[in-house]
């Protein structure tokens, strides 16, 4: 296996998760400390867009942590981070109407998070492969190769689809905040920057994601490649 493929496949993707995680965290700290001008909080905003849309039905918690803001769509449950659920800052606002797009994604019936959702059996079983391997099980691969391989490639392969369907689900679940947010009087149009810079930032993660993914995917395939002409 070449050390240039190696840096493409492996290195540059790893790279660029880093640049995302720094950027994310620079654009919420960042965000974080400027307050929006109708002063409601995280919670609030999360439950006005989901009045908007008509859902009544999904409950609102407050959860540890930073950034570990998320909807449940099996328990209908919308858990924000302390700093989202209490406060009143643009990323605030912003990461709280994105989980409440997610909430319309399942009101709706969003045909991509139904796909995610579908996914999540699969995922469970394969995330620890995956895990595995792109932690330090590249080097036994390479020796050990035939079944270990192909069930490396196929836990990958799964993890790859489900960052790849992540994608649209997470974009969408943005743009439907971003419209909400200006539409329902949230936040004024001259606030939204901050908003958009905080979620695009964290949008780049995914983006990240499905790249390291598809980068560890495509080395494994070159092994089992590299390994086909040697027989």
């Amino acid at each position: 296996m070449s050390l240039g493929l190696w840096v493409i496949l492996i290195i540059i993707p790893i790279l660029l998760g880093l640049y995302a995680q720094m950027r994310v965290s620079s654009a919420y700290q960042k965000n974080l400390e400027i307050p929006s001008r109708g002063n409601i909080t995280g919670a609030e905003a999360a439950s006005a867009v989901m009045r908007g849309a008509g859902i009544d039905d999904v409950e609102i918690v407050e959860v540890e942590g930073q950034l570990s803001d998320h909807y449940d769509p099996m328990h209908k449950r919308l858990a924000l981070s302390s700093d989202n659920y209490r406060g009143t800052s643009l990323a605030a606002l912003g990461v709280a109407a994105h989980e409440a797009g997610h909430a319309i994604q399942h009101k709706v019936g969003y045909s991509m998070m139904s796909l995610r959702q579908n996914m999540v059996p699969a995922v469970r079983f394969a995330a620890p492969v995956a895990y595995f391997l792109t932690g330090f099980g590249f080097m036994f691969l390479g020796s050990f190769g035939g079944i270990l391989l192909q069930i490396g490639i196929a836990a990958l392969a799964v993890m790859t689809v489900f960052q790849l369907v992540t994608l649209p689900v997470e974009f969408d679940a943005s743009r439907r905040a971003k419209v909400q947010l200006v539409n329902l009087g949230i936040l004024e149009r001259d606030e939204m920057p901050g908003v958009n810079e905080t979620l695009d930032a964290a949008a780049l993660t995914y983006v990240a994601a499905f790249i390291s993914s598809l980068g560890n995917l495509l080395y494994l395939l070159a092994i089992l490649s590299g390994g086909r002409r040697d027989d």
